[in-house]
């Protein structure tokens, strides 16, 4: 089918010819035909619509036109395979089905790399991910079973002990020989080795500095001179969770859909003039042009930090702020820039109190992690993990 018609004036015979023929194809190829992913420049694939109104909005909006192959309407790229139902994308579709196609190989091989000095973590988790859940199961191998039960809890907000509670009765439900975990602890400990480890770093109770480096041994502020630890000494006043977030990088790279992604700023996003995505910005120009040899290489990421206070106790009368510090990847296409999948969590501040002004302390954490700049991540920190000519 001729695509030449993206390209074309709105107004024109040829315009609207296309517009029918991918409307007739999207909804043809549609799962719903009341809910069709909407490829125009308002709605970005971000909103489901009608096929009314699909027409209306491609003929008023206009459609993305680095959009050329319809792979989020059914059409099959090389190698045949339908990008709309790959589980590559699984999380960023709006459908709520939990059991997409595993991929537990690919999590293996993922994390093979960065378990390479600890051989044994990495000869258990590989065993997990060939590990039958009971004897005859063809379905679920005990890595892949315990990933989407916990992909459950984490979505749904179940509590450790409510996810014990479901553990020990599907353990039951099972057969004898089941390889289930009866605990959430035990899940977690299986669920460390692929990157989903944390560590621990005391803060000061005023957000004067963390204990850590030159401070780790000390066991008051230096600068308040308050306690370092609660009543107890084995209790500390506060205290910042990091996630490590090089590792997620890295396998992002190791995907070759996700890595043609991080750099669409640069391959694909449409230059006239108009501000849909922040590389069209002034802020944008101004790093490259301070940092040309950043900004030379497209495969860099551009991060941004985001931040607010919650309360997870919100259903009780508590006065309590935790703030999670979210990191978002600008690389990324606007459809994609704000989905879950490539929103990470790479701190989590304590309360009771909120930090204020003196959260950039506790921020220094991602900062003295990644050893750069807080404002973008040069590829070659990252690993040459797929290079993309």
């Amino acid at each position: 089918m001729d695509r030449k018609w993206i390209s074309a004036n709105r107004l024109s015979k040829e315009y609207e010819i296309g517009v029918k023929e991918f409307v007739e194809f999207a909804v043809k190829n549609a799962k719903d035909p009341n809910r069709v992913v909407c490829p125009c420049l308002k709605c970005c694939f971000g909103k489901r619509v009608r096929e009314d109104e699909l027409e209306g909005h491609l003929v008023c909006n206009g459609i993305d036109q680095s959009y050329t192959c319809w792979i989020r309407h059914g059409e099959k790229k090389k190698g045949n395979i339908n990008f709309e139902n790959s589980s590559t994308y699984a999380s960023t579709d709006f459908d709520t089905d939990t059991y997409e196609p595993d991929r537990v190989d690919e999590i293996a091989k993922a994390v093979e790399e960065d378990l390479r000095d600890c051989p044994k973590m990495f000869e258990s988790l590989l065993s997990d991910a060939e590990k039958e859940l009971y004897n005859g199961c063809t379905k679920f191998t005990r890595l892949s079973a315990i990933l989407k039960l916990y992909n459950l809890k984490a979505s749904n907000g179940w509590s450790d002990k409510s996810f014990t509670e479901l553990l020990t009765l599907i353990k039951d439900m099972l057969p004898d020989d089941n390889e289930l975990p009866s605990r959430t602890y035990e899940a977690k400990r299986i669920l460390c080795s692929i990157g989903m480890s944390y560590e621990r770093i005391h803060a000061c109770p005023n957000d004067c500095i963390l204990f850590r480096n030159e401070y780790e041994l000390l066991k008051a502020c230096p600068k308040c001179n308050v306690s370092r630890y609660k009543k107890k000494e084995s209790t500390p006043a506060k205290v910042v969770w990091y996630f490590p977030i090089i590792p997620r990088f890295r396998r992002m790279y190791r995907s070759e859909e996700d890595s043609k992604h991080l750099t669409w700023h640069a391959d694909e996003r449409i230059r006239d003039g108009m501000f849909r995505h922040p590389a069209d910005s002034p802020q944008w120009a101004k790093i490259d042009h301070e940092y040309p040899e950043f900004g030379i290489e497209s495969r860099n990421l551009r991060l941004a930090l985001s931040t607010d206070g919650m309360n997870p106790h919100g259903l009780q009368s508590i006065s309590h702020s935790t703030w999670p510090v979210i990191l978002v990847i600008y690389n990324l296409p606007p459809w994609l820039c704000m989905k879950r999948k490539f929103m990470m969590l790479s701190l989590l501040i304590s309360g009771p109190k909120q930090p204020g002004n003196d959260i950039d302390c506790l921020l220094t954490v991602i900062d003295m992690k990644l050893d750069i700049n807080l404002i973008c991540i040069p590829f070659k920190h990252l690993g040459m993990i797929l290079r993309m000519d």
